[in-house]
């Protein structure tokens, strides 16, 4: 090969790599700006997989896909209603607690109080040697954004309209059958392409699917687990604090922290002795601490752990992006990533990257000897 040729070869790569991280930013500004549109169809797509064995489950008992879809989702969405319904009362028992909590809690930080007053104090003043405050005579304009309760209920509203246009979308995935795996690699033109195509979309389907119904009954039982050792402690809402733990565990490393500290501070209006107040939170994080170190890889197993760097920095980047659904949906993402890796060869190294599996052995040997 002359020099004019290895010289072109390098320039189409450059190009080719240049375009790659185009379309890599140009689907990240997609993704931001139709969130609206894609975080239901994404999460729709998940809902699908998740139930998938189910609804095939039901197909060999000779009923109809589509019977079989509706079937599923509705007694889904209503598990989901009934359980929203039956912890209305719990939730608002809780609120109506939260000046009582503030006062105990209060109660508590009072001794402390002298040397809270201190720190502000000193802060105050690092502040006036800074000019922190500002020039006298100079008007400051505050602009305030709406209030919490407006968008708190924006959100909610959000969020039933994507879970709605969620289930929908899965109704009509499941009801399908195979049809829309066919039509998805319909136009591929060879059939030894097609084959391959349709492996990597039931291996996906497979593993996702697998992942997901795992991880759901996993963090089902930890929020039993969770709840029972609340009641046998003499909790009150026992049972809200279990579904808590239960939905917060879908998000890793965050939920278990988010969940120990909202235990902390409602067990803090509960009980008159700081000891006391934090048995409940340690109940919390140590069930999940097993859980996630413990029970999940052993279940779960080796092909489907992941890099726990790469789950981190997924779980960033989608919280980023879609906010709180986001984060929920970052693993499951990463999943279907991952196996859609182990399938393409190109891939393959990335793939690896992304597996929390051992490193390959030729690579380890060089490691250990130092070379």
């Amino acid at each position: 090969m002359s020099a004019t040729d290895g010289d072109s070869a390098a320039e189409l790569k450059a190009i080719r790599r240049t375009l790659i991280y185009i379309a890599v930013l140009l689907s990240g500004v997609i993704f931001y700006f139709a969130k609206d549109i894609l975080m239901p169809v994404v999460l729709g797509l998940l809902i699908a997989l998740t139930l998938s064995p189910v609804v095939r489950f039901l197909q060999s008992l000779k009923i109809p896909a589509p019977v079989g879809a509706l079937l599923v989702v509705v007694l889904s969405a209503s598990l989901l209603y009934a359980g929203i319904s039956t912890l209305s009362k719990p939730v608002s028992d809780l609120i109506d607690s939260l000046p009582t909590v503030g006062q105990r809690i209060s109660d508590h930080i009072r001794p402390y109080q002298d040397t809270l007053d201190e720190l502000s104090q000193a802060g105050d003043q690092v502040q006036d040697l800074t000019g922190g405050k500002g020039k006298e005579g100079v008007s400051q304009v505050v602009v305030e954004g709406p209030g919490f309760i407006t968008s708190a209920a924006s959100t909610v509203a959000t969020g039933i309209t994507s879970l709605f246009i969620a289930l929908l979308l899965s109704v009509f995935i499941l009801g399908s059958g195979t049809l829309f795996y066919e039509k998805l690699v319909s136009s591929i033109p060879k059939l030894s392409d097609k084959k391959r195509a349709l492996r990597i979309v039931y291996d996906i389907e497979l593993n996702v699917s697998r992942y997901l119904f795992t991880i759901s009954v996993i963090n089902v039982c930890l929020g039993i687990c969770v709840a029972t050792l609340l009641y046998a402690y003499g909790f009150p809402n026992f049972i809200l604090w279990g579904v808590i733990a239960t939905v917060f565990n879908f998000l890793p490393f965050l939920g278990a922290m988010i969940g120990s500290l909202l235990l902390a501070t409602a067990s803090l209006g509960v009980y008159d002795t700081l000891a006391l107040a934090f048995v409940p939170p340690l109940i919390y994080y140590a069930c999940s601490a097993i859980e996630g170190n413990v029970i999940t890889p052993f279940i779960i197993g080796r092909r489907l752990q992941l890099n726990i760097v790469v789950v981190f920095l997924s779980v960033a980047f989608w919280g980023w992006l879609w906010g709180l659904a986001g984060a929920l949906m970052a693993v499951p993402i990463l999943v279907f990533v991952n196996v859609l890796c182990e399938h393409i060869a190109s891939l393959k190294s990335f793939g690896h990257f992304l597996s929390g599996n051992d490193s390959a052995p030729e690579y380890r040997a060089d490691l250990n000897s130092g070379e």
